[in-house]
């Protein structure tokens, strides 16, 4: 049944009963790449997805499969195999579309739209042309390595440390909770450079196989079953200066460039995991019964629905509108604070509210809304938690 599992075929559009406020931020162009990409994900990503969580990592060939469709670095050029598509709606597609399977842990997104990015806008042409056709094809995966077990949202506060020694830095430190920890070929790792300055970071690329880079275990999370986490160890680490990324003393101002996005990348995610359960649990009271009636003829079950859909349909046209202004080069990291924190709390309230709609068959992992449920409750701790996003708000209240 459609509210155990999606099934392939399913119409996303129809389970949503016509009531959610038509969407005017995308062409036909963009019409045509999302059946495109629904099309893959019903084929190649649907099917594994309960043989990737029991394993705790998506396959690898996926990454390939998803390179040879070009759905990897839409932004890239044509000289690194890129499609050019210099535009973050396919991204959010992209985003929405995972989510309506019901696959979290595939991050796609963090890979093209976060990470990548970092080495097209501070990468030398040498290592642009040595990295960037391989993460488009889908033969090196990324990671970055910015959280430590003592720093988590304050990146000043980090105590990894890259110490230049001429031809080379040697790096020394950890981070923990990494996506893609244990898949990632190329893993962009922060470091402190300049000792007595809290800004002083730089960006290192470093490679799977640099001697006394390790990985720990698979992190056993509350949700995100198939997201490959991890720890990452440097233990004298010789980064050849080659694998620098700009400047070394500049990377919090690099990191800071690419908040926002990241920001609002997981507003796209948030909201799109909310829209699901939401479609997910409309698509189960229409069917389900209670003391002789279908439990979307009670009042509650009604109003509840009703909040919930006008929620996000407000969510949705805000959100539309920062994706317009990140493409016009105008979001503000308040903007993206904002719809990073607001979505990421409706997602928990709208997946709490759909476990409870579908009553003892919402806490079984068998029906997709108890996975959105457990997916869900990340969204308001990573790439800032909720109450950062309160102080950058904040911030820009008073002089």
């Amino acid at each position: 049944m459609f509210y155990r599992e999606l099934s392939q075929g399913t119409d996303y559009g129809a389970c949503q009963r016509g009531l959610v406020m038509e969407r005017q931020c995308f062409d036909q162009e963009h019409e045509i790449f999302r059946d495109s990409f629904r099309n893959f994900v019903e084929k190649e990503v649907q099917p594994h997805g309960a043989v990737w969580r029991k394993k705790g990592i998506v396959a690898r060939d996926i990454w390939r499969k998803a390179g040879e469709q070009g759905y990897l670095l839409c932004w890239a050029g044509e000289e690194y195999g890129g499609a050019g598509l210099d535009d973050f709606r396919f991204e959010q597609i992209m985003l929405e579309e995972l989510m309506r399977i019901g696959e979290s842990g595939f991050f796609m997104n963090l890979h093209s739209a976060l990470v990548a990015p970092y080495i097209d806008k501070f990468g030398s042409p040498e290592q642009k042309q040595r990295y960037l056709p391989g993460c488009v094809s889908g033969e090196t995966i990324l990671a970055i390595a910015m959280t430590e077990p003592g720093a988590g949202s304050d990146l000043a506060g980090m105590r990894a440390t890259a110490v230049d020694k001429g031809d080379h830095f040697l790096l020394n430190g950890s981070k923990s909770f990494i996506s893609n920890g244990l898949s990632a070929d190329l893993v962009i790792v922060a470091a402190r450079t300049v000792p007595d300055q809290p800004h002083g970071i730089g960006l290192f690329l470093v490679e799977s196989g640099m001697n006394g880079f390790s990985r720990g275990g698979k992190l056993e999370k509350m949700g995100l079953a198939s997201q490959d986490t991890a720890e990452l160890f440097f233990d004298d680490v010789k980064v050849p200066t080659s694998n620098v990324l700009g400047d070394p003393t500049h990377g919090f101002k690099y990191l800071m460039t690419g908040l926002a996005e990241e920001r609002l990348i997981t507003a796209v995610g948030a909201l799109a995991i909310a829209q699901t359960a939401f479609d997910v649990t409309l698509d189960y009271v229409m069917q389900r019964s209670a003391f002789g009636k279908k439990i979307i003829h009670f009042q509650n079950t009604r109003f509840k629905l009703a909040e919930m859909r006008t929620q996000l349909d407000v969510a949705q046209t805000f959100i539309d509108r920062c994706v317009a202004d990140l493409n016009a080069k105008k979001l503000s990291a308040e903007s993206a604070a904002e719809a990073k924190l607001f979505t990421s709390e409706l997602a928990c309230e709208v997946a709490d509210e759909c476990v409870q709609l579908h009553g003892g068959n919402g806490y079984m992992n068998e029906y997709l809304i108890s996975r959105i449920y457990s997916d869900s409750r990340v969204f308001r701790i990573y790439a800032g938690t909720s109450e950062i996003m309160k102080e950058i708000i904040s911030r820009s209240l008073t002089p």
